[in-house]
């Protein structure tokens, strides 16, 4: 056996003292992970012989059911049998997994344990003792301790006495009874919001009531409308909003005029998409004696409009965010609003929020000022129109929009050399006919226009965030050494974060890229970011770019609103906030209203109460997002329905226990080959090497790898593409022997 030195005296180390001893070191840690090499250092220990005793004691552990496997080499203690608190997240096949911020493993919950819980409720769970040879910790729901939502949308079916609304999503397994006297007016086959009312004891389904009624499937304004529903979203303004809002006057009188700083001499213009009739953000230029420039970025004054705590500021509230769908923009404000009194037009004087710089040649910031100002705007350029400019040197407004352009260019190179990630991809568009039906699928690419707003947006952005996190004092007022202690006094402020990326899926995402020959370097986050931004860089214009892109935003941290200001990894910002729409984003309007606040010389507000508005808008966004992806991809299967039966290269884009997910190159249409639909062998998904392999060929299929594809089935209903594998394509898997 091993001999250990400890305090000058040889002590036997046996695996009985090394079982032992890793133990305790995992009663301490109940929710950590280590592998061998983690407890050895834990236990001090540093010989090789002692170091391999500690890997069979961790075998002999895991063998006796003490602790649990997590990952490759990795281990955590098995939690006792008792009760857990947290989220159902439902798959579509009908068990559920507990996702609980007091344990790390997720629960797995069997359709029989479930009880009446669904998809986002908070539950209590009772952790099940486990059972022999099942690695999975096993719960069953006993409490539902808040519903994650009451309305579900469905097709209507009705019957003579009573009707049902059979939910669209996969995720809800109870259809919900509609006594024929609630259906509202809704008739058989109809979409419909429903509301569950009731839900006695000893009855399979819910019972409910129709609250709206969306109109008749396959119809673009209903499967919009659906689509809003699904993730609760609002599709219309309530009445008492909009009336609200048009009696608003547009009339700017003189008295407000000389509160602000007046810029409306200064050249000044816009530049958004060609569709676009919220003009939220305007640029001035004015050349300064000394050499410097003196740059506005002007922001719509909404606050002035919106008074805090009216009826207009809580339905923006509610509603977070505007949202994005394929054809239309659902907007946070009223259209009088939105697309009118706070949209910077050209021509007209409008009220704003600014931050001005001056800025020398190189684009170095050496003076700044914030405060509200009017404005009038000279021109509204499109994007197109801006680069037409940026290319040829020739157009309106030409000297302003070269010196943008190459003030931009400097501060997106410092930006990157300062470690932020170019998470640049394009987006996916459609051509859309006059009934919302697409045409035609093309990609967004962005631009040096859509960099030159991009860069002095974060530049406002970043700026209003360093105010406030020193204390409210501009930064020529402190001292460098004092910088440390400004910043301890930092106000209140919603901030937008973004967190250090996950180790585990960053070096998940690592492993992965390995496989087509590229590396992430994981010494510190400045190397990881460079190295990030190489392979971004390298993989662009190739079949796996798409795949890589959605990996490595996977391993990264998601942002989101909060006053715990812990910087912004992703554009390697130790402060940062968002500051610039106001007329889309609630946060923004947030800023603005403490901003103001702190530079009329305000206390701090109190942290707690705009964390849970924070929180609020994170979790708005987050369901925007859901709605903006679940359209596209409505828009995908719509485009492919008259395209079954024709062949495409794809590439793998997923691998999962029952499928393949492929994406098409020429259109980034992604859909689904069933593992069961492969009648060569019989074919299983590796989790350990993120592979599927044919039992007795041992063929694999991985991730990035090309395929050629045919199209089965194009269902709308589910939003969902299913293909089949041509045959006899030697790129349709590798033989591994």
């Amino acid at each position: 056996m091993a001999n250990r030195n400890t305090g000058g005296r040889k002590v036997k180390f046996t695996i009985e003292k090394a079982m032992t001893q890793a133990m305790g070191v995992f009663a301490r840690n109940p929710q950590k992970t280590f592998n061998y090499k983690q407890m050895s250092k834990q236990l001090l220990l540093n010989d090789q012989r002692d170091r391999d005793m500690v890997n069979n004691a961790l075998q002999n552990l895991l063998n006796q059911g003490l602790i649990e496997k997590v990952d490759r080499g990795r281990y955590k203690m098995v939690p006792r049998a008792g009760y857990v608190n947290g989220t159902i997240d439902m798959t579509y096949h009908g068990y559920a997994f507990l996702k609980s911020e007091e344990i790390e493993q997720d629960v797995f919950i069997a359709r029989s344990n479930l009880g009446r819980a669904m998809d986002g409720d908070l539950v209590k769970v009772h952790i099940l003792p486990r059972k022999k040879n099942d690695p999975r910790l096993s719960g069953e729901v006993i409490e539902i301790v808040e519903r994650a939502r009451e309305t579900f949308v469905g097709i209507v079916e009705v019957s003579r006495n009573y009707a049902f609304l059979l939910p669209d999503s996969a995720k809800m397994p109870f259809d919900i009874f509609i006594p024929t006297e609630k259906l509202k007016g809704a008739k058989h086959g109809q979409k419909a919001v429903a509301k569950i009312t009731d839900w006695p004891e000893k009855v399979k389904n819910p019972f409910g009531e129709v609250v709206d009624i969306l109109g008749y499937p396959g119809e673009n304004e209903t499967e919009m409308h659906s689509i809003l529903a699904e993730f609760e979203l609002p599709y219309k303004f309530p009445k008492d909003v909009e009336e609200t809002a048009g009696k608003i006057s547009a009339k700017i009188s003189q008295e407000e005029i000389k509160k602000r700083r007046d810029v409306r001499n200064i050249p000044t213009f816009t530049i958004d998409p060609a569709d676009a009739k919220d003009f939220d953000d305007a640029l001035s230029l004015k050349k300064l004696k000394n050499g410097n420039y003196e740059v506005g970025i002007h922001i719509a004054d909404v606050s002035f409009y919106v008074e805090k705590d009216s009826i207009i500021d809580s339905e923006g509230y509610d509603r977070g965010t505007s949202i994005y769908l394929v054809d239309r923009v659902v907007p946070m404000l009223p259209e009088k609003l939105s697309n009118n009194l706070c949209s910077l037009r050209p021509n007209e004087d409008k009220l704003c929020f600014s931050v001005i710089v001056e800025v020398t040649p190189a684009a170095k910031v050496v003076n700044e000022w914030f405060g509200r100002t009017v404005i009038n705007s000279d021109r509204r350029f499109d994007y197109d129109e801006a680069q037409q400019i940026i290319e040829s040197g020739e157009g309106d407004m030409k000297e302003e929009v070269l010196i943008f352009h190459d003030l931009a260019t400097r501060l997106r190179e410092k930006r990157y050399k300062e470690g932020s990630i170019n998470f640049e991809r394009d987006e996916v568009k459609f051509h859309l006919d006059e009934e919302g039906r697409p045409l035609g699928v093309y990609f967004k690419i962005q631009k040096e226009s859509n960099h030159l707003i991009e860069e002095f947006m974060l530049l406002a952005n970043r700026r209003v965030a360093e105010y406030a996190s020193r204390g409210g004092k501009y930064e020529k007022e402190i001292h460098p050494q004092e910088l440390r202690s400004a910043r301890k006094q930092g106000k209140t402020f919603v901030y937008r974060i973004h967190d250090l990326p996950d180790a585990e899926k960053l070096e998940s995402f690592t492993h992965f890229i390995r496989k087509f020959g590229y590396e992430i370097n994981t010494g510190d986050n400045q190397r990881v970011a460079a190295s990030m931004n190489r392979v971004l860089n390298s993989v662009k214009g190739k079949k796996e770019q798409h795949v890589i892109e959605n990996m490595a935003l996977r391993a990264m941290a998601k942002a989101r609103y909060s006053t715990k200001n812990v910087g912004h990894y992703g554009l390697a910002f130790k402060d940062y906030a968002h500051f610039t729409s106001p007329i889309r984003r609630y946060p923004d309007l947030m800023v603005h209203r403490l901003l103001a606040f702190y530079l009329d010389g305000g206390d701090s507000k109190k942290a707690s109460k705009y964390e849970r508005r924070c929180d609020h808008a994170s979790e708005m966004e987050r369901r925007a997002v859901e709605a903006e992806r679940a359209s596209i991809k409505y828009k995908q299967v719509e485009f492919m329905q008259d395209k079954v039966g024709q062949e495409f290269e794809g590439v793998i884009s997923g691998l999962t226990d029952w499928g393949i997910y492929t994406e098409i190159v020429e259109n980034k249409c992604e859909g689904m080959i069933s593992l069961q639909s492969l009648m060569d062998d019989f074919y299983e998904f590796d989790e350990d090497e993120y592979k599927i392999i044919g039992r007795q060929s041992g063929k694999e299929f991985e991730i990035g790898a090309p395929i050629k594809i045919e199209v089965i089935n194009a269902n709308l209903s589910k939003r969902q593409l299913d293909f089949k594998m041509v045959e006899d394509n030697e790129n349709n898997g590798k033989n591994s022997g």
